[in-house]
């Protein structure tokens, strides 16, 4: 007696060379992009050219992780019925120095979270990472360098730096942002109406950027080890430091 074999759906990852080839930009930062001229976000970010093709996210950060924050259906009625629509709110980033927020509003919820994915994409920051905390001291970015403040609606969140091991003293929604922006440590403080979702977590966002809009003094750099963007791991770290010394 023959045995059949169920057939599943194989997904085949498609490489960055594929998707460079595949993808037609119709922005100067893309252009660049898939020239070759800008090989990292940090460098797209600081071009000046505005982002609008999230392709372009897709290749520089090819390991970037989405979280979708809040699912609401909104209704609206009509000389013709009811109309019922979904308010997606999604968190971007690759849990090493970029994060980003976007909404999208669509009938289907599949369709509107691709959406808001896109949209978060396109809202891409470059945070800081530092160790500003007075009791640890280690010189590592584990947390916020320094106490930041945003605000959307009613809700109001105050970061303050955290030494190592503290975690992410925050509530639910500000931890998920916090952990896909790479933050490890942070003790946050709220006011207002934390229970919307969406204003909660713009204000998070609204504070990530005035972390990456705040002045710092080079001296401050040096002394609390603030790094921009992207980190080497530990592991990569010390393979370098064994080969100079070899």
């Amino acid at each position: 007696m023959a045995v059949r074999r169920k057939r599943g759906k194989r997904r085949r990852k498609r490489s960055k060379e594929n998707m460079i080839v595949e993808w037609d930009p119709k922005t100067k930062l893309g252009v660049q992009v898939k020239k070759g001229k800008i090989t990292t976000m940090h460098d797209a970010l600081e071009s000046g050219f505005p982002l609008r093709e999230p392709q372009v996210v897709d290749i520089l950060l090819p390991d970037l992780a989405d979280e979708v924050l809040d699912v609401n259906m909104v209704q609206r009625m009509t000389d013709s019925g009811r109309r019922v629509k979904f308010v997606i709110t999604v968190a971007v980033g690759n849990k090493n120095g970029y994060v980003g927020l976007g909404q999208a509003k669509g009938k289907e919820v599949g369709a509107s979270i691709r959406k808001a994915i896109e949209n978060a994409k396109l809202e891409l920051i470059e945070i800081r990472r530092g160790c500003g905390s007075w009791e640890c001291g280690c010189g590592k970015p584990h947390t916020v360098p320094f106490a930041v403040t945003g605000k959307s609606g009613s809700v109001e969140i105050t970061f303050k730096p955290a030494p190592q091991g503290i975690g992410l003293a925050t509530g639910e929604v500000a931890k998920k942002i916090l952990t896909l922006a790479g933050i490890k440590d942070c003790w946050a403080f709220t006011n207002g109406q934390t229970r919307t979702t969406v204003n909660y977590a713009k204000a998070v966002f609204n504070a990530l950027k005035k972390n990456t809009e705040m002045r710092v003094l080079s001296s401050e750099v040096q002394s609390i080890g603030i790094l921009s963007g992207e980190t080497e791991p530990e592991e990569e770290k010390e393979s370098s430091m064994t080969e100079e010394a070899a």
